[in-house]
């Protein structure tokens, strides 16, 4: 009998017939993942074969008969797979388990062969668990045995000890010189390590340390002791005891002991974890010249409990999402030609830093001169925090002279300046247009107002950057205008919630008690009289609503009492209307409009950090003039159908504030209209992920950041859910947005103007059909016929993801210069990319088309009028979202390869010549006649979104470093093996493609060209696991992918 539950188990005979026999249960069953197959079987067959040997034992008891049947299982395998390794592999009749193989010279085993081998008391073949019961070895004498059997060793500890480190300092001298290696990552943390502790291990030979000095950044509270053996034999002690006499000979630590025969994926997940600490710039290598600087970090963390006083001690280097950003502003001016640039993000999310670190390298690119920076804010304590930050990240503490309040400037060259002391100074008139190089604006919503447009018209800067929380005021004010009417780039939530840099927050999606969907929609939104008459004039509908608000207040809410709270608001009617309710309510609360002067808004702040007031109710117009960190919890009161406006305010409660442990925020949501968009809100929130909304609802929200938490009432997840069903996933909900588009935005209606206002990915599109067809469906464009139409729709979702600079913009001059283009003048490199995109439409060659040659086929598309268009279109939108640096690279022969771009398996095989593509269907392929070897690399092989059997296989161990592992047939003794070992040598090169997931929303997914790469090391044989160097690095954008070890 079945019992009701989850299972995760192999469907045999039996299983299944009492599956189809339990037809009044319900049953979920899925196909067994092709990528984790042989894991999956591999483990149902050891219960089956371990229940057959028991029974060969209780029948007779004799152990030949229980080998006698794994031999037949061997053969059996052998016989299958025609491999002649296996015929090796059949248990010898001795019975015997091999314990050890140990060398007699230079040992006591050269005079004592009855010496007593030393091995640890629990296995090393099978894991285990330790709890300091009384009746387990010691923690501290079981890693001494470790220590002696082992050939490598590598630990991760907080902090280090002199106490515990003395318990085992012998042995691990002993260790070293005997030859062993060993490698440990420790940290300032705390203050917590001994500097004798470190010292000692530094003066063991084969050994190094790495310390991390920065605490900040590096949030390192793992403890980890692992023991490598060549004979395969690995163990890993994994838990909760830093190195210390208390952590691991008395204290209540939990340790589990994993070996790498029962548990082979999360050994490689912990050396892979390791390695890519090691090789990470935030740990650095510990030498007798570091003393005095371990001192002083141990000093700092342990008197001050901060870094304040080490800010100059370290290299500074930018979070993996900060250089995200810095690429993006390298490609907006080098790529695109803009150099007046905008970043968005949340406060207190590093945007400030992002400036200093583009500055550093503008003073790079520009050796030898002046570089001079004008720093404007409208704050002293903003203009001080960033004169440090510009200070620390240039290593410079005299850097930069602050024009503010007090403080007076001894030099003009890099000045820090009020918006106020600017004007009272008037600077302007006593600098030249152009003496400033490098001007930064921060907190640019600002910059709309009159006092910011002096500076922004004066001067002429060669970089212009402007950093805001809030680039929609929706005042009539609008700051794009001063930046190209771009936004460069942007912070998102989720990373800065990881990074720690804002509050994680508990996000509650409350059944409203309105209903909004026959209510006005026009331009895009709510009619905003309407919904504030609903909310504020509708009698018994506003009191019932207003009464459910505070009711659900005091059922999510923890305490009322220390609630500090900030509600939005559609209208000044409906901000007051809600604080009047709430006060009569008994929770002390205040509106704050438009129209409020700055000592009311100052003073409304105190009485709320203060507790004498619960909330400020604002409305969203003016959501910017509300900035208090301490906000702990905010209600959504009104649809936002704004993304920014909806990001910007919920950044308002994600400010860091002591004691505050997290942001509850209450998000009424009712029965909308069917326009309004619930899916881009939520899709804002997640955090590295290939599933939709819809999905995530379903899963319970599984890829938010660490610490958030969604959770929506019952009606409004139908709400959502049905709203979601009928908007962009749909063939149906995009015909009815390109209905209405220009009404709503006002704009005329192209794929990039679509695409921009609706938040949508160009995939969202083109898995639905092209965008001429679902126009002529939405009735806004003339219906077509086109005899190519079917097979160039489903090119087109091809064609959604080329990126390659060079080969759009060659596509965009041919289609212009048809009739002038002639075959033979065209370089090797143009062929090839006309090639590429006969395979990319057509997927074979132009002969087997039919075609007289590849021009023919290009005409073709070019006499299909509305498909053309739309393809130029579509290649023009590809090209305005490139944001990144693309490069050639040197391959011996004119090759339109570039590296960081996206490119098919067919485009990638057809560029390097080999025009049958479809016959590769491993990951590996050898040209010969090129001496090249491509690897095409998916990280996650299984269908499941986290696979600990495979996504440890192949990934990026820092951004120059790539772990490969071959196909299981190849051998390090193989040809194969032999050409990756020494393909230097030899003259042949190594091509590696990287895609994250096998399949996108679009259809197959492209792989990323990451260029060339060398033999670094290998372990291992069928298969071989290969430590790649890649030329050039791996860009930020790519590497939160490439690395799945990445912690936020």
């Amino acid at each position: 009998m079945l019992k009701p539950g989850l299972y995760e188990q192999v469907i045999n005979k039996d299983l299944g017939r009492e599956i189809d026999q339990a037809t009044d249960q319900v049953k979920s069953v899925a196909p067994i993942d092709k990528a984790e197959a042989s894991k999956v079987l591999a483990k149902y067959l050891t219960k089956i074969i371990e229940k057959g040997l028991e029974n060969v034992k209780d029948k007779d008891g004799n152990i030949d008969k229980q080998i006698n049947l794994a031999n037949k299982i061997v053969q059996i395998i052998n016989a299958e797979t025609q491999e002649n390794d296996f015929e090796g592999l059949t248990v010898d009749q001795r019975a015997q388990q091999l314990l050890a193989i140990l060398n007699r010279q230079n040992t006591i085993y050269a005079v004592n062969e009855n010496a007593e081998v030393v091995r640890p008391k629990t296995s090393i073949a099978q894991s285990s668990l330790f709890t300091g019961a009384v009746h387990e070895p010691s923690m501290y004498t079981e890693l001494k045995k470790e220590i002696v059997s082992a050939d490598r060793i590598d630990m991760l500890v907080s902090f280090i000890k002199w106490s515990g480190l003395r318990l085992i300092i012998d042995d691990l001298r002993s260790f070293t010189q005997r030859g062993g290696q060993l490698r440990i990552i420790t940290t300032s943390y705390m203050g917590a390590t001994d500097a004798k502790a470190i010292e000692e291990l530094r003066q063991l030979p084969d050994t190094t340390i790495k310390v991390s000095y920065d605490t900040k950044r590096t949030r390192l509270h793992a403890k980890t002791y692992v023991f490598y053996r060549e004979t395969g034999f690995t163990t890993a002690y994994v838990g909760s005891s830093n190195l210390s006499n208390a952590a691991i000979s008395s204290g209540l630590e939990w340790n589990v002991k994993v070996t790498a025969q029962d548990l082979p994926e999360t050994l490689r997940k912990i050396d892979a974890s390791f390695e890519s600490y090691w090789n990470s710039t935030e740990f650095e290598e510990y030498s007798e010249d570091k003393k005095e600087r371990l001192a002083q970090a141990l000093r700092a963390e342990r008197y001050h409990g901060n870094q304040d006083n080490n800010w100059f001690a370290f290299d500074i280097t930018p979070y993996p999402y900060q250089q995200e950003i810095l690429d993006k502003l390298e490609a907006e001016r080098k790529v695109k030609g803009y150099y007046k640039n905008l970043i968005v993000a949340a406060t207190g999310t590093g945007k400030t830093v992002i400036s200093a670190f583009d500055y550093k390298r503008f003073r790079k690119e520009n050796p030898g001169k002046p570089c001079r920076l004008l720093f404007i804010a409208h704050r002293e304590e903003i203009l001080k925090q960033s004169i440090t930050c510009f200070q620390g990240v240039l290593k410079d503490p005299n850097f930069g002279d602050l024009f503010v309040g007090n403080y007076r400037p001894d030099n003009m060259d890099h000045l820090f300046i009020s918006v106020q002391t600017f004007h009272s100074q008037e600077l302007h008139t006593k600098t030249s247009p152009d003496f400033y190089d490098y001007i930064v604006f921060d907190e640019s919503h600002h910059t709309a107002a009159n006092s910011y447009q002096v500076p922004l018209t004066y001067y002429k800067p060669k970089i212009l950057l402007g950093l805001t929380a809030t680039p929609e005021r929706m005042d009539g004010k609008s700051i794009l205008d001063y930046f190209d009417n771009r936004i460069a780039a942007e912070i998102r939530l989720p990373e800065a919630i990881d990074r720690k840099l804002l509050c994680p927050f508990q996000y509650f999606g409350v059944t409203d008690t309105v209903d909004l969907s026959d209510l006005k929609w026009s331009r895009g939104g709510y009619d905003k009289t309407e919904l504030s008459n609903l909310y504020t004039l509708g009698g018994a509908i506003a009191e019932r609503r207003a009464q459910h608000i505070i009711s659900s207040i005091q059922r999510y809410v923890t305490d009322l009492e220390e609630v500090k709270g900030l509600g939005f608001c559609v209208s000044v009617e409906h901000a007051k209307f809600m604080a009047d309710f709430f006060n009569q309510h008994g929770i002390p609360s205040i509106s704050l409009v438009g129209t409020s002067h700055d000592d009311v808004r100052d003073t409304a702040k105190q009485k709320l950090v203060s507790g004498e007031i619960r909330f400020i109710f604002v409305v969203d117009i003016y959501n910017e003039g509300v900035d208090i960190p301490e906000v702990n919890t905010v209600l959504f009161l009104r649809p936002t159908e704004s993304l920014t406006i909806f990001l910007q305010q919920l950044g308002r409660g994600l400010r860091l504030a002591e004691d505050k442990e997290c942001l509850t925020v209450l998000d009424f949501i009712g029965q909308a209209n069917k326009r309004y968009n619930f899916e881009d809100k939520f899709a804002a929130l997640l955090a590295n992920t290939n599933k939709n909304v819809e999905r995530e609802i379903k899963d319970g929200f599984v890829s938010l950041p660490k610490g958030c938490y969604i959770q929506l009432e019952r009606k409004a997840a139908e709400h959502i859910l049905n709203n979601i069903r009928s908007s962009f996933g749909v063939k149906a909900g995009l015909v009815s947005r390109l209905a209405t588009f220009t009404e709503d935005s006002g704009l005329p209606l192209t794929l990039a103007n679509f695409t921009a206002y609706y938040h949508l990915d160009v995939r969202n599109i083109y898995k639905c059909g092209s965008f001429s067809r679902l126009c002529v469906l939405a009735n806004v464009r003339e219906d077509f016929q086109e005899e190519i139409e079917a097979v160039f729709t489903k090119a087109l979702s091809r064609i959604c993801a080329i990126n390659s600079r060079r080969w759009i913009n060659f596509m965009l001059y041919i289609f212009s210069h048809m009739e002038d283009i002639n075959m033979e003048t065209l370089t090797g490199a143009e062929q090839r990319m006309l090639k590429m995109f006969q395979f990319t439409v057509w997927q074979k060659p132009a002969e087997e088309c039919g075609f007289t040659g590849l021009i023919d086929g290009l005409m073709q598309i070019k006499n299909s009028r509305v498909m053309c268009t739309e393809l130029l279109e579509l290649l023009q939108y590809n090209l305005d979202r490139i944001d990144f640096i693309d490069e050639p690279v040197d391959l011996g022969f004119d090759c339109p390869l570039d590296l960081y771009c996206n490119y098919s398996r067919d485009q990638a095989l057809v560029a390097l010549d080999f025009m049958k593509p479809a016959t590769v269907r491993e990951g590996v392929k050898y040209l010969s006649d090129k001496n090249i070897d491509i690897f095409f690399v998916t990280l996650n092989k299984s269908d499941k979104d986290y696979s600990p059997t495979t996504m440890y296989n192949d990934y990026s161990i820092n951004e120059w470093l790539f772990h490969w592992q071959s196909q299981s047939t190849t051998a390090d003794t193989s040809p194969t093996g032999q050409r990756y070992i020494n393909h230097r040598q030899i003259g042949s090169k190594v091509l590696l493609f990287v895609r994250e997931f096998k399949t996108d929303m679009a259809g197959a997914a492209p792989y990323t060209f990451l260029g060339l790469s060398d033999y670094v090391q290998h372990e291992g044989s069928k298969p071989m696991s290969i430590t790649w160097k890649l030329h050039r690095p791996i860009p930020a954008k790519y590497l939160r992918k490439t690395n799945k070890l990445v912690v936020g």
